[in-house]
C-alpha cells in the first residue's frame, strides 16, 4: 500500500513538472510574441514620420499611373480619329465596323463624352446649373453625414456616462440635423428625375432633327442595313440611357465625395497608416472583383438588340395582318415570334445566373469583410496603449485617441464614431462597386445610341451600308481588278433646274447593287406629260425615287426643279393622323392654309372634283377625327390625294398606279382637272384610258433597255388593238392545228 501511495505521488509530482514546463513555455511565447509586437510598434515609432512620407508618396505614384494611362488613352483617341477621318471615304462606304460588345475601353468614353456634350449644351445652360445644385447637395449631405457620425458618438456616450442631460441635448440636436436630412435627400431625388427628363429631352431633339430632317428617317430604313429598329432605339434606348446616366452621377458622385471626405477624418482619428492598410485591402478585394465581374455591358447591349428584334416581329405581324391572315399564316408567324422571344428569354436567364453569383460575392466582400476590416482599424487606437512601452510610440492621432481614452465613455464616443465612418465609407465604396454594374449597363444605352448617331451622320452625308444582291453580289466576289469601280459608292449630280425634269445618262440602281438600267437619259418640259410603261420589277418606282431625292444619284446629272413643285401620289395613298382637312392640305398645317388664303369653301370645291363632298357631312365636318385608314375606303383614299393635288398644285405630279380603285368616269375628271390647271402629269399606268392625257412615252423592256418617244394615243390604242387581234388569231390557229391533228390520230386508229 505505501509503494502505491508512492507511485501515486510520484506520477503527480511528473505531471505538475510537465504542466509548469508547459505553461513557462506557453508564457515565454507570448512574452516573446508581445516583445515582438513591442519592439514592432517602437521601430515604427521612431520611422514614423519616414513611413508616413513613403506612403503618401506611394500613393502619388498611383495616382501618377492612373493619369499617365489617362493620357495614353486620350492620346490614342486622338490619334484613331485621325486616321479614321483620314480613311472615311473607304471606311464609311464599307459600313462601321462593329465591336464584338459594350465595353469599359476608350471607345465607350468617347461615345459617352459625345453624348454629355448632347444633353448638358454648354457651362451656361439649365443642365449645367442642375448639375450644379445638385453637387452643393452631395457635398452639404456629405458633411451632414460627418456631424451625425459625430453626434451618434456623443450620444452613446453620454448614455453609456449616465449623463441624462447631454444624452436628451443629443436626441434634440439629431432631431433637429433631420430636417436638413431629408430635405436634402428629397432634393437629390428630385433633381436625379429632372436631369433624366432633361438628358431624355435634349438628346430625343438632337435624334428627331437628324431623323425627320430631310429624307433621313426613310434612307436608314430602306437605304442602309445597320439600324433595324430606329423607333425602339428614339422610344427606348434613349430613356433608359438618360435614365441610366442622370443615376450614375448621384450613384457614382455621392459615394466618390463619401468616400474622400470619410477617410479624410478617418486619417485624423486613426492615423494615415491603419487607413492606407484598409485602402490596400479594398484595392486588393476591387481588383479581385472587377477580374470576377461578368461581361454586364455586352450583356445589355445584346439584351436590347433582341428585345429590338421581338418587337419587330410583332410590328411586322401588325403591319401585313391583312396578307398574313388570307395566307393563313397564322402558324409560321407564330414559330417566328416564339423564336425570337425564346432567344430572348433564354438570354435574360442567363443573366440572372450571372447576377446570382455576382451579388453574392458583393455582398460578402462589401458588407462583411470590409466591414471586419473597418472594426479591427477602429479598435487599433483603443488597444495600442495596451502595449508595454508603446504608449508613447503609437502615431499621434492613436496617441490622442487613446489620452481620450481615458474612461469608458470616451472610448465608446471614439469607437462609435469612428465605426459610424467607417461603415459608412465601406458603404460608400460598396455603392462604388455596385456602381460599377451600372457603368457597363450605360456601357451598353450608350453604344445602341451612339451607333443610331452615327448612322444618321453617315446617312446624312450620303453613305450607306447595304447588303448587296443580284449582279453586285457577284461582282463583289471577284477581285477589284475584275470587278472594276463600284457604281453603289459613286455620285451623279442634281441640279436644281427652273421648271424641266432631265435625266443624263443617270443609271437606275436599287441600293443593294442591283443594277436596272446602265444609262437613262429622257428629258421633260411643263406640258409635256410623260407615260411611263414596262413589266414589274424594270426600274418605273425606282426613277421615281431618284427623282423624289430618296435615292442617291449614282451617276449622270439630274435636273429637276425645287422638291416643293414636284407632288408624289403612290397607289396606296398615306393619310396622317388628324383631321379631314388634315387629309386634304397634308403636309401643310392650318396656320399655313390660312397663309395661302385658301378657306373651307374652295376645299369643298376641290372635293366637289373628286366627287367626295358628301364625306364631308358623312363624317361629322372637318374637324373631325378619325382613324382615317379605316374610315375611307380605297377609292375614297385615292381621291383624297388626288384632292390633296389640286390643294397643292405643284407643277410635276408623279402618280404611280394611283388611279386603280376609282371608276373610269372619276379618272377622267381628276385627269382633265389637273392637266387645266397646268401640272405636268408623269404616270405610271397600265390603264390605256389614260393614254389620252398623255403626249410622250417612257417604256422599259424589263431587260435593262428602254424607249423614250413622243406618243400618240389614238396611233399607239390602234396598233395594240391590232397586235391583241393577231395574237388571238394566232392562237385559234394552234387551237386548229391541235384539233387537226388529233383528228387525224383518231381517223388513223379506225
Amino acid at each position: 500500500m505505501v509503494a502505491a501511495l508512492n507511485s501515486d505521488l510520484f506520477a503527480r509530482t511528473v505531471t505538475d513538472k510537465i504542466n509548469n514546463a508547459l505553461y513557462r513555455q506557453v508564457y515565454n511565447f507570448r512574452h516573446k510574441q508581445l516583445a515582438l509586437l513591442t519592439r514592432l510598434v517602437l521601430i515604427y515609432a521612431r520611422y514614423q514620420k519616414p513611413i508616413q512620407r513613403s506612403i503618401v508618396a506611394l500613393i502619388c505614384l498611383a495616382l501618377a499611373e492612373r493619369l499617365h494611362k489617362m493620357v495614353r488613352l486620350v492620346t490614342s483617341t486622338t490619334e484613331r480619329k485621325s486616321t479614321n477621318s483620314s480613311n472615311k471615304g473607304g471606311a464609311s462606304a464599307a459600313g462601321t465596323p462593329r465591336r464584338g460588345g459594350a465595353q469599359l475601353d476608350k471607345q465607350f468614353f468617347d461615345n459617352l463624352r459625345r453624348l454629355v456634350s448632347i444633353v448638358v449644351p454648354g457651362v451656361a445652360s439649365q443642365e449645367c446649373a442642375m448639375l450644379a445644385a445638385h453637387t452643393v447637395l452631395l457635398v452639404f449631405r456629405t458633411f451632414l453625414s460627418v456631424a451625425v457620425a459625430a453626434l451618434d458618438g456623443q450620444i452613446v456616450s453620454a448614455l453609456v456616462r449616465l449623463q441624462g442631460r447631454e444624452f436628451l441635448w443629443g436626441i434634440a440636436r439629431w432631431m433637429g440635423m433631420a430636417v436638413p436630412a431629408t430635405l436634402t435627400n428629397s432634393l437629390l431625388t428630385y433633381l436625379q428625375s429632372i436631369l433624366a427628363i432633361k438628358f431624355r429631352q435634349n438628346l430625343t431633339e438632337h435624334v428627331h432633327k437628324k431623323y425627320l430632317g430631310g429624307n433621313t428617317y426613310y434612307a436608314v430604313g430602306n437605304l442602309d442595313d445597320r439600324v433595324r429598329n430606329a423607333d425602339q432605339l428614339i422610344a427606348v434606348d434613349i430613356r433608359k440611357f438618360s435614365d441610366s446616366l442622370a443615376a450614375l452621377y448621384f450613384n457614382l458622385a455621392k459615394p466618390t465625395l463619401d468616400a474622400l471626405v470619410y477617410n479624410v477624418q478617418l486619417a485624423r482619428s486613426l492615423g494615415v497608416e491603419s487607413l492606407f492598410g484598409i485602402m490596400v485591402i479594398i484595392q486588393a478585394s476591387m481588383a479581385m472583383m472587377r477580374a470576377l465581374a461578368p461581361p454586364f455591358g455586352q450583356l445589355v447591349a445584346q439584351e436590347q438588340r433582341l428585345e429590338g428584334d421581338f418587337h419587330f416581329a410583332h410590328a411586322r405581324l401588325i403591319e401585313h395582318a391583312e396578307e398574313i391572315a388570307l395566307f393563313r399564316g397564322h402558324e409560321a408567324e407564330k414559330l417566328t415570334i416564339a423564336h425570337r422571344y425564346t432567344r430572348l428569354v433564354r438570354h435574360v436567364n442567363r443573366i440572372v445566373r450571372l447576377n446570382v453569383f455576382y451579388s453574392m460575392l458583393e455582398d460578402f466582400v462589401v458588407k462583411y469583410f470590409w466591414g471586419a476590416a473597418g472594426l479591427v482599424a477602429c479598435a487599433a487606437p483603443v488597444f495600442a496603449k495596451r502595449l508595454p512601452g508603446a504608449t508613447a510610440a503609437v502615431a499621434p492621432a492613436a496617441t490622442a485617441a487613446a489620452a481620450s481614452s481615458g474612461d469608458l465613455g470616451s472610448r465608446t464616443r471614439d469607437f462609435i464614431t469612428n465605426r459610424r465612418l467607417l461603415l459608412s465609407g465601406s458603404d460608400a465604396l460598396g455603392r462604388m462597386m455596385y456602381s460599377y454594374k451600372e457603368i457597363v449597363e450605360l456601357a451598353g444605352y450608350t453604344e445602341r445610341v451612339t451607333d443610331l448617331l452615327t448612322v444618321l451622320d453617315d446617312v446624312v452625308e450620303g453613305q450607306y451600308t447595304k447588303t448587296k444582291v443580284g449582279t453586285a453580289a457577284a461582282l463583289s466576289e471577284k477581285s477589284p481588278a475584275a470587278r472594276g469601280p463600284d457604281i453603289v459608292s459613286q455620285r451623279g449630280r442634281v441640279v436644281e433646274s427652273p421648271d424641266d425634269v432631265e435625266f443624263i445618262g443617270v443609271p437606275i440602281v436599287s441600293p443593294n447593287g442591283d443594277v436596272l438600267i446602265n444609262s437613262l437619259s429622257f428629258h421633260v418640259t411643263p406640258g409635256r406629260h410623260l407615260l411611263i410603261v414596262g413589266p414589274n420589277g424594270c426600274g418605273k418606282s425606282s426613277m421615281f425615287r431618284i427623282l423624289g431625292g430618296l435615292w442617291p444619284v449614282y451617276g449622270g446629272t439630274v435636273r429637276k426643279p425645287s422638291m416643293r413643285q414636284i407632288f408624289y401620289i403612290p397607289q396606296r395613298p398615306y393619310l396622317p393622323i388628324g383631321t379631314l382637312r388634315d387629309q386634304l392640305i397634308y403636309p401643310d398645317t392650318v396656320a399655313d392654309m390660312a397663309a395661302r388664303g385658301t378657306t373651307d369653301a374652295q376645299l369643298l370645291d376641290i372635293l366637289e372634283v373628286v366627287q367626295l363632298r358628301h364625306v364631308v357631312e358623312r363624317e361629322g365636318g372637318w374637324d373631325a377625327v378619325k382613324l382615317w385608314k379605316d374610315a375611307l375606303s380605297g377609292g375614297d383614299k385615292q381621291r383624297i390625294a388626288m384632292a390633296r393635288l389640286f390643294y397643292h398644285r405643284p407643277q410635276y405630279a408623279i402618280m404611280d398606279e394611283c388611279t386603280s380603285a376609282v371608276s373610269m368616269d372619276i379618272e377622267r375628271a381628276m385627269y382633265t382637272h389637273a392637266t387645266e390647271l397646268g401640272i405636268t402629269l408623269m404616270t405610271v399606268s397600265h390603264r390605256q384610258s389614260l393614254w389620252q392625257y398623255h403626249n410622250y412615252i417612257l417604256q422599259y423592256d424589263g431587260q435593262g433597255g428602254y424607249m423614250f418617244s413622243k406618243l400618240d394615243p389614238e396611233r399607239r390604242i390602234a396598233l395594240v388593238e391590232e397586235k391583241q387581234n393577231i395574237e388571238q388569231q394566232l392562237a385559234d390557229i394552234k387551237d386548229l392545228e391541235a384539233r387537226l391533228q388529233d383528228l387525224e390520230m383518231q381517223a388513223a386508229a379506225y
